[in-house]
């Protein structure tokens, strides 16, 4: 199993747009989302909203799947629900999500 974690911004004022797309995949399309999720190899999704010093967001998002490139499976695959997520985060975040997130760098992994 593989962990993928990356934070990404929030354009400004999208938090609830990013809120109402999440509740779109946990309701209407929940079905079509898990498939395409399961198909790619993710198992579990979590993003949490983080507020910055200066009034901006983070979003913080913890995926665990089958291998290291199952969300990008995911984000770059031609299914109908993929391109619309990919259209969506455009609009929560002002990138492109169907490319690689930036690098990010493990610091610390202590576990007991």
């Amino acid at each position: 199993m593989a962990e993928i974690v990356f934070a990404i911004p929030i354009m400004h004022g999208k938090e609830d747009r990013d809120r109402e797309t999440r509740a779109e995949m946990a309701g209407a399309r929940k079905e079509e989302y898990a498939a395409a999720l399961r198909e790619a190899g993710v198992r579990r999704q979590a993003v949490w909203h983080q507020r910055m010093p200066d009034g901006g967001s983070l979003a913080i998002v913890y995926i665990e799947a089958d291998d290291p490139e199952a969300h990008q499976r995911f984000v770059s695959s031609d299914s109908e629900i993929s391109r619309w997520f990919v259209e969506r985060m455009q609009e929560v975040h002002g990138r492109d999500v169907s490319q690689p997130p930036l690098p990010v760098e493990l610091v610390d992994d202590f576990r007991l």
